[in-house]
């Protein structure tokens, strides 16, 4: 893997850089319980990158039920955040950042968790310190698949679109990448597996 020809590294957190993503579907697991609706462990990971709220008006079109998904967003950040351990680091994807922060990259995180979850993960786990910058659910108003979130960690790190690259364990993740103008590395699993480029 040659990152030599990119000045700014982005990483997704949750399922990327963290192991995040057991704590999140869990708590949507209870919130799926507390409301009556069905559990689709695999539906809930293929949303990942996707805001709660997001997630939430999702889950009801897919059901067809009209209610406030203000009630499932409120449910879900409660159970998530009873859950103490919320992940570990993943190692691939922190070795990368750690090589890349030693040459002097810019390195930011993209991540569609809201910004208290994501800060407190991210301090928890030792990597905020290692961060040029940080973009969360609350500072884009369009989110992944859409390319806001990473366009805007470009500009944070003052880098252009098209010197940057992308690690991301979704495709909503990926696609907002490509939107983006920029190459992806996916992350499956904790395995960096597939390179994506963006082509002109």
């Amino acid at each position: 893997m040659d990152l030599s020809l990119y000045q700014g590294i982005i990483f997704d957190m949750d399922g990327t850089l963290v192991d995040s993503m057991p704590a999140h579907i869990k708590a949507w697991q209870h919130t799926c319980h507390d409301f009556g609706l069905p559990f689709e462990h695999d539906w809930f990971y293929s949303m990942g990158g996707s805001p709660t709220i997001n997630t939430a008006i999702a889950l009801l079109n897919k059901h067809e039920i009209d209610a406030d998904p203000q009630l499932l967003v409120m449910s879900k950040l409660r159970h998530f955040d009873e859950i103490k351990h919320k992940g570990d680091i993943i190692p691939a994807t922190f070795a990368v950042l750690q090589q890349q922060k030693n040459v002097n990259k810019r390195i930011a995180v993209g991540t569609g968790c809201y910004r208290h979850h994501a800060l407190d993960i991210l301090t928890t786990l030792g990597i905020f310190p290692l961060l040029d910058a940080v973009v969360t659910a609350n500072d884009v108003q369009r989110h992944k698949p859409l390319p806001d979130t990473f366009i805007e960690a470009a500009r944070l790190l003052d880098v252009p679109t098209a010197q940057c690259v992308v690690f991301e364990d979704t495709e909503l993740g990926c696609q907002a990448a490509y939107a983006a103008g920029m190459d992806c590395y996916r992350v499956r699993d904790g395995v960096i597996c597939e390179f994506i480029a963006f082509k002109s």
